[in-house]
């Protein structure tokens, strides 16, 4: 069992930034990968970006490709999401991931998410 709590949400404007952190308890921290998904109003959960467990290994979507990055530390279990220039179209919830593989398409764990809303 892994728990997931994800912080670092909030309002920004267009252009603005902001970090997101997502802190585990649970199982080892370094055996699973590790991803951001969101969710805007209306919409189904998308994949956003994911991190290989050692952290070597990174993919995302094409729509953040550029503008976000994702990281981790092991030493502190955290997984955390940079946002740069931000859009409108970023706003969703954002929840993190645990995946017990690189291939998964879904989180075997989730956090409880954490809302981020772009103002333009």
């Amino acid at each position: 069992q892994v728990q997931l709590v994800e912080s670092g949400g909030g309002l920004v404007q267009t252009g603005g930034s902001l970090r997101l952190s997502c802190a585990a308890s649970g199982r080892t921290f370094s055996d699973y990968v590790m991803a951001w998904f969101r969710q805007a109003p209306g919409k189904e959960r998308d994949f956003v970006a994911k991190t290989s467990g050692s952290g070597r290994l990174t993919l995302y979507a094409d729509s953040v490709k550029g503008r976000f990055t994702i990281s981790r530390d092991n030493a502190k279990n955290t997984v955390y999401l940079q946002m740069n220039s931000l859009k409108p179209e970023d706003t969703a919830v954002y929840y993190c991931a645990a995946l017990t593989a690189w291939g998964s398409r879904s989180g075997n764990y989730w956090g409880q998410g954490t809302q981020v809303t772009v103002s333009s």
